[in-house]
């Protein structure tokens, strides 16, 4: 589904991704754990075409090349993204940007989405205007079930979350990346985590750990969740498993 070589990307000179090559096969879901600062938003937003970068290598859709596309481009071949903290549209509602989104949906389908994220109340507000995190995180993830990406990429969705709605949330990312429709079952997902509860939805295939700028360890999420708990993400750099 996903096949990033050799991308690197870099802002006002400084070179933030270095050399990334990074595969997700379809049907998989892979998180993506590193500490603040190391490149994980870059790489999302790098994926989604988003950001004044200047990037160099390869970013693969589904087999095709789709580094030199606009972000509209990328969202119509399938690429969804939730960020860690979405930008405020007062010109606009949710309900209205919903409808944009949803034109081929059946009003049932749409509306039982929207009551299972209990999100009916925003709909006539601007989007993200005065959401708390929990809302905020509750739309996107609406957002994401109506477009139907085959990939899905979501920033930190615990980050300013109550555990209330970190549970709605979680069987959100579940609905979207373990799907129960037959067609859907090859979507692919990166998530990036910080807090690891995420995994408590999710069955992640494949863990990788982004550090100044590289991937320097890839497994088992849980199993290297854990490490870093222990350890830190320092002591990824002199873990025997990843040498």
């Amino acid at each position: 589904m996903l096949k990033i070589h050799n991308l690197t990307v870099s802002a006002r000179g400084e070179e933030i991704l270095k050399g990334i090559s990074l595969e997700i096969p379809r049907g998989e879901t892979h998180i993506l754990l590193g500490p603040n600062g190391s490149g994980k938003t870059t790489l999302l937003k790098a994926i989604m075409g988003m950001g004044s970068f200047q990037t160099s290598g390869s970013i693969m859709l589904d087999g095709e090349e789709i580094s030199g596309l606009t972000i509209d481009e990328r969202a119509r071949r399938g690429v969804g993204l939730a960020l860690q903290r979405s930008p405020a549209i007062p010109e606009l509602t949710l309900g209205g940007l919903l409808k944009i989104m949803g034109q081929d949906y059946d009003p049932a389908a749409m509306a039982e989405k929207i009551d299972s994220l209990n999100c009916r109340y925003l709909l006539n507000r601007g989007v993200n205007v005065n959401f708390s995190g929990g809302e905020m995180k509750r739309s996107e993830m609406l957002q994401l079930l109506v477009q139907e990406p085959k990939l899905v990429l979501v920033d930190e969705p615990e980050s300013g979350v109550d555990l209330e709605n970190i549970v709605v949330i979680g069987e959100a990312l579940k609905r979207l990346l373990k799907p129960s429709r037959e067609k859907d079952k090859e979507r692919s997902g990166l998530i990036i985590t910080h807090t690891g509860h995420i995994l408590d939805y999710l069955n992640a295939d494949k863990g990788h750990v982004l550090l100044h700028g590289r991937i320097i360890c890839s497994g088992n999420p849980r199993d290297l969740f854990e490490e870093i708990s222990r350890h830190g993400f320092e002591g990824c750099v002199n873990c025997q498993k990843c040498s």
